[in-house]
């Protein structure tokens, strides 16, 4: 299962590598990592998305926490927060490709119906800026291999979550969250789970 943190982390050298060791002492896989300033001074944002089951999202947090370079955590759910992720993606658009010069309006095509934006026009390539869903990111990339187009390169910056605001209990549970509560009260953590052995319980230090 995925797991989305958001943690701000004081920003000084050295605090994503501190990071990145953690998830490896884990032994946990990270999806995507995104880092950037926040609203706070000194203080930078990460984004976290790693693999773990279904219960370890307290567990991970907590050890998130242990990090004296960690200011705050908190994990979030589709339902409760706004995910996005940006892309750039470089296609073949030159007469040498299958689709020869006819190919450049197609791509344009492509890039009205997904929303994406054309950002660069060279004379053998199109460069798409496009944010939205993974899916959505994904979907767009396979339609473009299905029509036989070159992709070049991609660039993806993983995913970026902020948390929804306050809102009335008809649009909660049209977000998911019929009683308005977040999900963190359902992830519990048995004594059976199967976690490696350097996952520390909150309690044991």
């Amino acid at each position: 299962m995925l797991h989305t943190f958001v943690a701000l982390v004081q920003d000084k050298p050295g605090v994503l590598t501190r990071v990145a060791s953690l998830f490896r002492r884990l032994n946990l896989n990270i999806v995507s990592l995104t880092v950037g300033e926040s609203e706070r001074p000194d203080t930078s944002r990460m984004t976290i998305v790693c693999e773990a089951p279904e219960t370890a999202a307290h567990r991970i947090r907590a050890s998130l926490y242990k990090l004296e370079i960690t200011v705050d955590v908190d994990e979030v759910g589709r339902s409760e927060a706004v995910i996005r992720e940006l892309c750039l993606i470089k296609v073949g658009a030159g007469p040498n490709e299958p689709n020869g010069l006819h190919s450049r309006s197609q791509i344009f095509e492509l890039a009205r119906v997904f929303r994406a934006r054309v950002v660069d026009l060279a004379p053998d390539s199109i460069m798409l800026e496009m944010t939205g869903s993974s899916s959505k990111i994904e979907g767009l990339l396979q339609v473009l291999r299905e029509s036989n187009y070159t992709i070049l390169e991609v660039s993806r910056t993983g995913r970026m979550a902020m948390r929804r605001g306050q809102h009335t209990s008809r649009v909660l549970k049209a977000l998911g969250t019929p009683d308005g509560t977040s999900d963190k009260s359902k992830l519990t953590v048995e004594p059976s789970e199967t976690l490696p052995s350097e996952f520390p319980h909150p309690d044991e230090e």
